[in-house]
């Protein structure tokens, strides 16, 4: 049976020479993996459709047996072109998709999931990356995971407290106008990390290289 759906592509990796697996997020169908059978052939129907954060309708059949679907058919709707052009943008967005496949299971539709990384990605596109913009990321993860913390009862300083609850509360956009103090960084920082490790078991892969200043 064909399907149709859209997503934006967390992740890709070989399964041949010529064939790709390519790891969806999709607000619909959830996290699910498709198999893009000689996408890696010069002429490929697939060829410069399938990278990482691209945003795109597309159909596949759905396995029977495994977890792993045939790609059919993409038709591209957006490259976030500016997210490979700058390794801070790259790491960030990177740092994103992989702290979602981490908090989701496949097959499970996860519509806040999916908008949350849209709105994301699309404001990395246009605003300069920032820590803070990482810090607003995990914590609307948090809650969309019902896992936020009570910040009136953590041990945060009230100056940080408050920061992290315009993070959570705002739009990504706000992160452009918000410039916390150095300590204020470091302590959302630190705070975050044990936090992240205590709620998902470990913490997503690609943090500190999403939070370096380089």
């Amino acid at each position: 049976m064909i399907e149709s759906a859209h997503g934006i592509i967390l992740r890709r990796r070989l399964l041949t020479e010529t064939s790709l697996i390519v790891q969806w997020l999709t607000p619909g169908a959830g996290r699910l993996a498709t198999v893009a059978k000689g996408a890696r052939r010069p002429r490929s129907l697939f060829a410069g459709k399938l990278d990482l954060f691209y945003e795109a309708d597309f159909s596949f059949t759905r396995s029977r047996s495994t977890d792993l679907h045939t790609l059919r058919e993409v038709e591209l709707r957006e490259t976030h072109q500016p997210l490979r052009e700058d390794i801070r943008r790259l790491s960030q967005a990177a740092y994103a998709c992989a702290s979602i496949e981490q908090a989701t299971e496949t097959d499970t539709p996860v519509p806040g999931m999916y908008e949350l990384l849209r709105k994301f990605l699309a404001v990395l596109v246009r605003q300069p990356p920032s820590e803070t913009l990482v810090f607003a990321f995990e914590l609307k993860l948090l809650q969309e995971l019902g896992l936020a913390p009570a910040l009136p009862e953590t041990g945060l300083t009230p100056g940080t407290k408050k920061i992290a609850a315009i993070l959570s509360e705002k739009e990504f956009s706000a992160t452009g106008t918000l410039r916390p103090a150095p300590a204020q960084a470091q302590e959302l920082r630190q705070f975050l990390h044990g936090f992240l490790i205590f709620h998902l078991g470990r913490l997503p892969r690609g943090r500190a290289a999403a939070l370096a200043e380089n």
